[in-house]
């Protein structure tokens, strides 16, 4: 098998090493969240030209007093720093969120994040009940990725794992109501050296009746995230960019610059002649 073949595997990190590894759940502080602030901001904006997001009245427009989740497509590595952008600067939320690479990364926990083992049903279910109680918070919001592994970009169709139908069901039969909003993730290249960070908020999904079967559901929830990720695609390829807002944009490096100084010169003698 080639490395790029192995780039992308169904198996699940845990299952392959296959090594009993305990729950750890999430242990935010005031300190600690001021920390993985300016670490997981500042490494989003090392790397990329901007953050750009629509919908987030989606967001804000909820019924706040019924616990929330967010769920989007995983792709790559930059995901989960983008979902702790996404919580703390556009929703003023602390992010709770399932890694299953924790017990490797523990300082995560203090930013929100807490443990998944699918080394067997029985550690998986530890973090999904977890995660079902930990949606009753009002200061945090719930993100999860569903596809339970990393896809290649723009994989079709988009399929779910049963975890967050899961959740959603037992969260409604608890609290009475779930608010579920799907959100596209992309990554753009467009007038720029470095790439561009795209979110879309879609519309609130809200979950009262509990007794649903699980699989349909999940197939739902999946069949809705995959319309707003190939509608953002199909806006952003057609220049369509209304009702996108600004998280952050980095100046042009000293070259851009430069090239945007001589593009204006010669519009100026164009416009003259």
């Amino acid at each position: 098998m080639s490395e790029l073949s192995e780039m992308y595997n169904d198996t699940s990190p845990t299952k392959q090493r296959q090594k009993e590894e305990n729950f750890r759940p999430a242990r935010t502080s005031k300190f600690w969240l001021w920390v993985g602030n300016q670490f997981f901001y500042g490494m989003l904006e090392k790397r990329f030209c901007a953050f750009r997001y629509k919908g987030a009245e989606n967001f804000f427009n909820r019924d706040d007093k019924y616990p929330t989740i967010i769920y989007a497509p995983h792709t790559n590595w930059w995901d989960g720093i983008v979902a702790y952008n996404v919580c703390r600067r556009i929703c003023n939320k602390e992010i709770r969120i399932m890694i299953e690479e924790l017990n490797r990364f523990p300082l995560i926990r203090r930013g929100g994040g807490y443990s998944v083992n699918k080394k067997s049903p029985q550690s998986a279910m530890e973090s999904l009940k977890y995660s079902v109680r930990v949606l009753k918070d009002p200061k945090s919001v719930l993100y999860i990725f569903p596809q339970g592994i990393i896809n290649p970009p723009n994989h079709r169709p988009i399929e779910f794992q049963s975890g967050l139908s899961y959740i959603a069901q037992k969260g409604a039969k608890e609290y009475g109501k779930v608010n579920i909003i799907p959100l596209a993730v992309n990554y753009y290249f467009l007038r720029d050296n470095r790439p561009e960070v795209w979110v879309e908020f879609g519309e609130n999904i809200q979950l009262t009746d509990f007794k649903i079967d699980r699989k349909e559901y999940s197939e739902f929830l999946a069949k809705k995230l995959e319309e707003l990720c190939d509608k953002q695609n199909l806006d952003v390829s057609n220049a369509q960019f209304d009702g996108y807002e600004t998280l952050f944009k980095q100046k042009l490096v000293w070259y851009r610059q430069f090239e945007q100084h001589l593009k204006k010169l010669k519009r100026k003698k164009e416009n003259k002649e």
